[in-house]
């Protein structure tokens, strides 16, 4: 199962990055020839997207490798450092975006082509429809560093339609209004900001060991709880490196049972858990007499 879900990453990221580079290129050429400085600056952020799609692939191959002695836990962490360098790139692409509207709007340049806007649109279309089938996957190998590429594709059809805004009122409005792309490319690029930054913080959660979301918590205590030996939980710590979810867990049991009796329940809570919740790949147990 968790070998699948790597290879659904891996190939939709793929996918995904075999896009970028195609709009890139169509973006850079329509940029050039229809004399739109805001599709220039749209087919350098695209560029970014490639970039990051090589480090969101890179993450997921990394974190698919077994463990080993050096890594008893796995290589999972690998994949939010890719989601927390993919998060930082929406920042500081933000910021340029930023820094580059800000010198068109300083220095006035000849307005755009029309038909660069007809480009934009279908670019748009093309992102949103990307944004919404690499979350779905996402979503369902749940996965953060794929969930934030995802995002980093929407940032782009969000650039991309700003630049669209602006392009209209450049063409429609007439002389004048030639800066109007550059200012729709700063509110553009403040929505980029505040989804990395959302996108960042989980990220770096993760890399913390912070615990995750109170619904499989709450399952794995459950499970343990089914146990007719067990008379009460403890302590349940939780942490997740990529996929894969590790439990340390103390638990109660009668205080007058023997070694062997108390070893072989511990073994039956670890398998109720990894039997109910296929995403825990270990669970460590310390056993506590129960003083009720």
């Amino acid at each position: 199962m968790k070998k699948i879900r790597y290879q659904r990453g891996i190939k939709t990221t793929l996918i995904g990055l075999g896009v970028n580079a195609f709009l890139a290129t169509a973006k850079m050429t329509a940029g050039i020839l229809g004399n739109s400085y805001a599709l220039i600056a749209d087919s350098v952020e695209s560029l970014g997207d490639v970039f990051s799609s090589l480090i969101v692939w890179r993450g997921i191959t990394v974190a698919s490798i077994p463990a080993d002695k050096r890594h008893p836990y796995g290589h999972g962490k690998a994949e939010p450092i890719a989601a927390a360098i993919v998060s930082i790139m929406l920042l500081i692409a933000s910021i340029g975006i930023t820094v580059q509207a800000v010198r068109e709007i300083l220095n006035p340049h000849t307005g755009p082509e029309p038909y660069t806007l007809l480009v934009l649109i279908l670019i748009i279309i093309i992102k949103e429809t990307l944004y919404r089938f690499v979350w779905n996957v996402g979503e369902t190998i749940e996965s953060s560093v794929v969930k934030t590429d995802a995002w980093h594709h929407r940032s782009d059809a969000i650039t991309s339609l700003a630049a669209a805004i602006g392009i209209s009122i450049a063409v429609f409005g007439g002389p004048g209004y030639e800066s109007a792309d550059a200012i729709a490319a700063i509110v553009a690029a403040g929505f980029i900001a505040r989804n990395g930054y959302a996108l960042l913080k989980p990220a770096l959660n993760e890399l913390m060991d912070a615990m995750p979301d109170t619904d499989i918590t709450k399952r794995i205590t459950a499970a343990a709880e089914n146990t007719p030996e067990v008379i009460a939980i403890e302590k349940c710590i939780v942490r997740k490196m990529g996929y894969d979810v590790f439990v340390d867990m103390h638990i109660e049991v009668d205080p007058n049972m023997s070694v062997n009796e108390a070893h072989d329940v511990a073994h039956k809570v670890k398998d109720n858990i990894k039997t109910h919740i296929s995403a825990v790949s270990d669970v460590l147990i310390h056993i506590e007499p129960h003083r009720g």
